[in-house]
């Protein structure tokens, strides 16, 4: 799939127009309205509802401690039901009609790449959660991330498979998906160059059910591991299928996977797989440790990365608010750009000078039906 390239200069003065942009002015002098765009429904649901509870919990914080800038913090939120095309409406939206200083979300890499230009074009800092195509900062000085990259994350998975003596990877990738074509090139890519050999490539879209075809395919070649770089709705069913079929060699992914809905799903065919991912709940810091219970209290379940993500997203924005003393564009964005070392719940973050987030990534397992930390793999 050709990913989307950023907006020219004068696509954005067009995009600035159409929203209306000059001359708005603050919809309530006693609030910073920040916008944020999640999927709350539909098939990728629970990354937007946990990234949502972890924003909304770093705002009821900041909040209680009496606010930024002598003023509270007021989310506004817009769920994208998991459709494409449906977040960068939202997020016009948001900046056309509430005012929005700066904009949270999205978590998924095809519909952050539609935020993005919007957010560029009007010139209101955007900042996603888990978006880990390199495609979406891209779009310009406007748009950033506190996640690392799928390049990073290919790689570390690709070094994985190698580490356990897994020559020979099948790959089956989401050709709707911008996230699961991105983290697949770089997989592959390094995968090939470091002694590993593809034993075959096949390829579904989101929604399907059925991929006892392309299972077989895989079947055939004899894989030692089948790297699924998708989502977790369609890696369960793909699990299931897979051991149907007789296919016993461990499935490998990245944060896609990354929801309760996986091992409800998948059960027991999830057993001794493995992903990549941005945080682990078992990690014992104090700081870790202090957010999971803050979590579980409120939500009745512990916090999975996205939520995590969600929150040092918030945070790092909050922090770049009172750097910069403003919420004006220029100034925000800058503060945002010269975040180093921010100690953030999914690891010390510092943004390169692509926007992106320099941090380690962990590896997790499947075990005995729950999700178990593995290893921690540096940048």
């Amino acid at each position: 799939m050709k990913l989307r390239h950023f907006v020219s200069s004068s696509a954005a003065v067009s995009i600035a127009a159409a929203l209306g942009l000059s001359g708005c002015k603050k919809s309530d002098e006693n609030v910073i309205v920040i916008g944020e765009v999640a999927a709350l429904t539909g098939n990728t649901a629970t990354f937007g509802q946990s990234s949502h509870n972890g924003t909304q919990m770093a705002v009821d914080e900041i909040n209680a401690a009496g606010g930024l800038l002598g003023k509270q913090i007021q989310l506004v939120t817009e769920d994208d039901q998991s459709k494409q095309g449906e977040a960068g409406t939202v997020a016009k939206k948001l900046i056309s009609r509430s005012k929005i200083k700066a904009l949270l979300g999205e978590v998924a890499s095809g519909r952050s790449l539609e935020m993005a230009p919007i957010a560029q074009a009007a010139g209101v800092p955007m900042i996603s959660p888990a978006s880990t195509n390199p495609k979406v900062t891209e779009a310009g000085d406007y748009v950033f991330r506190v996640c690392f990259i799928d390049p990073f994350q290919g790689t570390v998975m690709s070094k994985f498979a190698l580490g356990k003596g897994w020559k020979k990877v099948a790959i089956l990738t989401d050709t709707k998906q911008d996230y699961s074509v991105g983290l697949t090139e770089f997989f592959n890519k390094h995968f090939s160059a470091n002694g590993g050999t593809i034993t075959g490539e096949q390829s579904y879209s989101s929604g399907d059910k059925d991929f006892k075809a392309q299972l077989t395919a895989i079947k055939a070649g004899n894989p030692d591991a089948i790297f699924a770089s998708g989502y977790y709705n369609e890696v369960a069913l793909i699990a299931v299928q897979a051991r149907e079929l007789g296919i016993t060699v461990p499935l490998l992914g990245g944060d896609g996977w990354d929801s309760s809905s996986l091992v409800e799903v998948g059960g027991k065919a999830m057993e001794g797989c493995y992903y990549s991912n941005h945080f682990s709940n078992e990690d014992q810091s104090p700081a870790i440790q202090e957010f999971v219970k803050k979590y579980e209290s409120k939500h009745g379940a512990k916090p999975d990365a996205m939520a995590a993500l969600g929150y040092d997203s918030a945070k790092i924005l909050f922090d770049a608010i009172k750097r910069a003393n403003s919420v004006e564009g220029p100034a925000l964005r800058d503060a945002i750009a010269a975040t180093k070392g921010y100690a953030g719940i999914t690891g010390n973050i510092s943004l390169d000078a692509n926007r992106n987030a320099t941090k380690p990534a962990v590896i997790l397992t499947i075990k005995d039906g729950k999700v178990v930390y593995t290893e921690t793999i540096a940048p």
